[in-house]
């Protein structure tokens, strides 16, 4: 069952905060250039407008698409795409970029409580090695200068749900602000782990904020192993004792879902992975959207998996329009089963 079934009507409405970023992904040959910048292959680097700009000139002559992106936004997204209510919090420019960002998420019905800065738009490189793995180096520009003092209460009350991405984390003081006042206005918290060069990086941090304030956990198998120093099964047990909802992802091996005494198992389905971009942030879409449709924490699982195993299958984090046509009716057949 769905632990949270019986909570107030709000909690259909999922508000989103993370960094605001455009995506911009570029296929590499190799992982050379990699190794010439010291991006660890598969994490999300920090870096400085300067290296950003090397790295676009290292990769020009390479493959490249652009979108918008932050984990946390994209699975705003996806609940927005699946039909659900929902909002973001972030920082932007009013440049071009900035532009861009929100009237995509005008365009697909996102109500958005952005905040504005003088400095540029934030970008992330991601460099996508043949084998499908994304290796990010992130300029946050603007969304590095969203702050504690912003988390005002009357943005969080006409929502029931908060997904917080863990890239926040640079920021302790604006993390713990955003959580403490979804916290007192009676939101659930959520976050992702984000990568587990973060969570190493702030652990201490992390596992406070996870047990003073949060009820869902999303990790990755390299990010549960950071967190807690354990293998998925007993990561995901030890997550759990912390919060009411432990999810450990797989990749192609599915996820592991433990609340209370109930362990599931989710198989991931067939594809063929081009681009892993975005996986770990659909999946959290399609859980995040039927934890608030009063769904079975089985059923969560089977629709994030659905939609990680789409994701996947294309360049960056958004599934193509002529894909959600036909997954649709599949998540509908999964909600009345």
């Amino acid at each position: 069952m769905n632990p949270f079934i019986g909570a107030p009507n709000k909690q259909k409405s999922i508000l989103g905060i993370g960094n605001a970023l455009i995506d911009v992904l570029i296929h590499i040959s190799d992982d050379a250039v990699l190794k010439k910048f010291g991006l660890p292959k598969g994490s999300m680097t920090l870096v400085d407008a300067t290296l950003s700009e090397e790295i676009k000139k290292e990769t020009k002559g390479s493959t490249r698409n652009i979108q918008t992106g932050g984990s946390a936004a994209n699975t705003i997204h996806g609940i927005s795409r699946l039909g659900g209510q929902c909002g973001y919090i972030g920082k932007i420019s009013d440049d071009e970029l900035g532009n861009f960002y929100l009237e995509d998420f005008k365009k697909n019905r996102i109500n958005t409580h952005f905040f504005f800065s003088e400095t540029g738009t934030g970008h992330a490189t991601g460099l996508i090695s043949p084998d499908s793995e994304r290796t990010f180096g992130t300029y946050l520009g603007a969304a590095m200068e969203l702050t504690a003092e912003e988390m005002i209460p009357d943005i969080f009350r006409n929502y029931g749900i908060m997904h917080i991405e863990g890239y926040l984390v640079q920021n302790h003081a604006l993390i713990e602000a955003a959580m403490k006042t979804a916290h007192e206005n009676g939101l659930l918290i959520s976050i992702d782990m984000a990568s587990f060069n973060i969570v190493a990086a702030n652990l201490d941090f992390l596992q406070h904020i996870v047990r003073e304030y949060v009820d869902i956990v999303f990790a990755n198998e390299e990010e549960a192993m950071s967190f807690t120093g354990k293998q998925p099964e007993k990561a995901l047990s030890e997550i759990a004792e912390m919060c009411s909802i432990a999810v450990v992802k797989l990749g192609a091996h599915g996820s592991l879902i433990k609340s209370g005494n109930r362990i599931i198992r989710i198989e991931a389905i067939p594809a063929k992975s081009v681009d892993t971009t975005g996986a770990g942030d659909i999946y959290a879409s399609g859980f995040l959207y039927a934890l608030a449709e009063n769904l079975d924490l089985e059923v969560a699982g089977k629709i994030g998996s659905l939609l990680a195993g789409n994701v996947v299958e294309v360049v960056g984090a958004k599934i193509p329009e002529e894909t959600w046509d036909s997954l649709l009716p599949l998540i509908e057949n999964l909600k009345t089963k």
